[in-house]
């Protein structure tokens, strides 16, 4: 895997760590699925500014490969932003609705099993994984739990929503992994947004009182999480999947929970335990553990 890629995928997780913030206070006037729908749609509008200049700065250098359009697959590339965006409305509606049941903590946890879910999946789609990918993944497992899990452990139906909602994290990572090297991944990922947007409208408007006042006060929010959480770090996802291991890739995703702890630390101040340090420490020495077989081997992915 090239260091830009995996760069790419580590700067997506510390965005996504740091956008925890402007979630929870946006929450405080929206509703989750007019926050989801309207930081969505604020995402796709963010990109389109970027596939114009894109656009036009691949008619004069023909070789830059970033928006470069590859004949013979405009269907390939609705259809995976269609794919990409209806499983990250229904994975992030589940994961509102289980926050409603369950803690931060755990849902942090849970929604990082798609680490487990991706190499398990692979395995039926002929994708391996060596011994120390899964090393890496048992280790990162350990990590999340020291991290996200300090009052003990039970079972309700709010874990079951979150666990659904890896399981669609998972499907995602795949559908991206799939797509990504076909298609030019800043459209796949503008139209993922607009998909993910306009569907989120149906449930806002049927369950939810959305009104301009809530909006306005979620100015900020919004823009941070539309622009940067969605418009920034998915789009950087989408590119930096390319040819790289799944499995690898959800485990440098997963360094989100690791991110947002860490923010909480040094920006708003937080206590960061030793319980909290070691589980930090465990998830880094698990990527860098993942890192080895790609730079020693040299394994390629198919």
């Amino acid at each position: 895997m090239r260091t830009k890629n995996a760069c790419m995928l580590i700067l997506t997780a510390f965005i996504w760590g740091t956008a925890f913030v402007a979630q929870s206070v946006g929450m405080d006037h929206l509703g989750p699925f007019t926050f989801n729908g309207v930081r969505n749609l604020i995402g796709g509008a963010a990109l389109l500014p970027c596939i114009f200049f894109l656009e036009r700065w691949n008619r004069k250098d023909q070789k830059k490969e970033s928006g470069q359009e590859v004949p013979g697959t405009r269907k390939d590339l609705i259809t995976g932003g269609i794919a990409c965006g209806l499983l990250l409305f229904a994975a992030s509606s589940l994961q509102q609705i289980g926050l409603v049941y369950t803690s931060a903590g755990k849902a942090g946890f849970i929604t990082a099993f798609y680490i487990v879910i991706v190499p398990v999946l692979g395995i039926f789609l002929h994708q391996k994984a060596g011994w120390k990918i899964w090393a890496a993944v048992a280790a990162a497992l350990a990590g999340l739990y020291l991290l996200c899990i300090t009052d003990g452990f039970s079972v309700n139906i709010g874990d079951f929503y979150v666990l659904l909602c890896a399981l669609l994290f998972s499907l995602h990572i795949l559908v991206i992994d799939h797509f990504a090297p076909k298609v030019d991944g800043v459209k796949m990922s503008c139209i993922q947004f607009f998909v993910c947007g306009i569907v989120s409208l149906v449930p806002m408007f049927l369950w939810e009182e959305p009104r301009i006042e809530g909006l306005l006060l979620s100015w900020f929010p919004l823009l941070y999480a539309g622009v940067l959480s969605c418009g920034v770090a998915y789009t950087l996802q989408i590119v930096g999947q390319k040819n790289v291991n799944p499995t690898v890739a959800s485990l440098l995703l997963s360094l989100e929970s690791c991110f947002s702890v860490l923010a909480g630390w040094i920006i708003l101040g937080e206590r960061l335990s030793l319980r909290e340090g070691a589980g930090c420490i465990l998830m880094f020495a698990a990527i860098v553990l993942a890192q080895l077989p790609e730079r020693k081997e040299k394994l390629q992915y198919e």
